[in-house]
């Protein structure tokens, strides 16, 4: 894809990913392989309570990020975090053009590209 700037938002049961270019917007959704469960720590039970890394997952969305020169992760809970993390360890030529990660719950497609066209703007006028 030949977008400057890219925006993904994301759970842990799919990602949003946006390619953005002033007139244009490539949009496509990524999923995981095996659907996530929501897990809960109970009382006297070992374990963190929280849901393995999905590297597949996070790979795909990578892929998918790929061609864009200024990221935006945006997403309600801790899988934007558990990306940002997957792509410094496994895909750091995509995690290095991440310049923000922003806690949104979850917007429309429309706002979501509204949203990063407003970020991308004050940070780098290419959209305007």
């Amino acid at each position: 894809m030949s977008h400057y700037h890219a925006v993904v938002w994301l759970d842990h049961s799919e990602a949003h990913v946006m390619h953005i270019a002033p007139d244009d917007v490539e949009a496509s959704i990524v999923r995981p392989k095996h659907p996530h469960s929501h897990v809960h720590a109970k009382s006297g039970v070992v374990g963190s309570g929280k849901a393995a890394e999905d590297k597949q997952y996070f790979h795909a969305i990578a892929e998918a990020l790929k061609g864009a020169e200024e990221i935006l992760v945006v997403g309600p809970a801790q899988a934007k975090l558990q990306l940002i993390k997957h792509l410094h360890s496994h895909d750091p030529q995509v995690g290095n053009k991440v310049v923000g990660v922003e806690s949104i719950d979850h917007p429309t497609d429309a706002q979501l590209v509204a949203y990063a066209r407003k970020y991308f703007i004050t940070k780098a006028p290419i959209l305007a």
